[in-house]
């Protein structure tokens, strides 16, 4: 049996093509690919490639400054932090929640929109496994073409799994019987329709949007269509701690705010989504609300 894709680049001693990741003793990080004959340079002098190539992981190489730097192979989360971006990526931490909340598994048909710099699309791939299937759009052709190089650059040539379109995902989908749709892009209500015809009953859609204005539009388009059970949003924030001695305290800056994420459950055909027992707040649906179900407030007197 095969190894899965990209399974031989993280694993034993250091070859020739392998991504590795110095960090310095003030902890920052430099990631480079390994060739013969070259030299790594830092302003605290250089060392050749050679003595990393054959190396186990986890060595530890000294510069003609004697300066030590620690090499690993970079984690998929630091590898996507430090990739060439034509978009913004989906950062680790929403990547993380996607893959859970959206229960991604092996073997899963994903269909994902808004490819962006790669980011998400090498989780999805690394989560589905050579026999699942990711069918990525991407309107715009230069990101489509970063987002290859960089997804290829990190498996070590294309992955089985994956198809690139570029084009609308709302004018393009002919893929059916669907597990997992993700939309990160400007306005994911626009592809509700193609989304619910493409999804089997059962699966999920997930929406990865920036403003609270794109998320409460999406949020009320998804009950609106009729055929999702109720949304579920949020959003995650994460705070490191500093850790020496008795000085244990949270570090003074944070990964705070960098989207808002919701997931709703695509129905049976044909099955209406049970009322909601829990009533709008007073005024949600005022004459000031003019998004998706406007004519609520005059039909209910809020």
């Amino acid at each position: 049996m095969s190894e899965p894709t990209g399974a031989a680049r993280r694993r034993g001693p250091f070859k020739v093509g392998d991504q590795v990741q110095l960090t310095d003793p003030k902890g920052r990080h430099y990631t480079f690919t390994l060739e013969e004959g070259k030299n790594f340079h830092t302003h605290k002098g250089s060392f050749p490639h050679d003595e990393l190539i054959g190396a186990p992981e986890g060595s530890v190489v000294r510069t003609t400054g004697n300066v030590a730097y620690l090499a690993l192979r970079p984690l998929l989360p630091d590898y996507v932090l430090s990739m060439p971006r034509g978009a913004a990526v989906v950062y680790p931490k929403d990547a993380g929640q996607i893959l859970a909340f959206a229960d991604i598994f092996p073997g899963a048909r994903v269909v994902e929109a808004g490819v962006g710099s790669g980011s998400l699309s090498s989780f999805l791939l690394r989560a589905i496994g050579d026999q699942g299937m990711l069918h990525s759009y991407e309107r715009r052709e230069d990101f489509a073409e970063i987002a290859q190089q960089n997804v290829e650059r990190y498996f070590g040539g294309p992955h089985p799994a994956w198809q690139l379109t570029v084009g609308d995902l709302q004018d393009n989908l002919s893929d059916t019987d669907v597990d997992r749709v993700i939309l990160d892009m400007l306005a994911p209500w626009e592809c509700l329709d193609a989304v619910s015809k493409a999804l089997v009953p059962g699966g999920i859609l997930c929406c990865y949007v920036a403003t609270t204005t794109q998320l409460a539009r999406t949020v009320e388009s998804i009950r609106e269509i009729g055929c999702f059970a109720e949304p579920q949003p949020w959003e995650s924030m994460i705070r490191n701690w500093h850790v020496e001695g008795l000085a244990v305290r949270p570090d003074h800056r944070m990964i705070g705010h960098t989207g808002f994420l919701l997931t709703a459950r695509r129905l049976a055909d044909g099955v209406e989504p049970p009322m909601r027992r829990r009533r709008p707040a007073k005024g949600a649906y005022g004459e000031d609300y003019s998004g998706p179900n406007a004519d609520r407030g005059a039909a209910t007197g809020r």
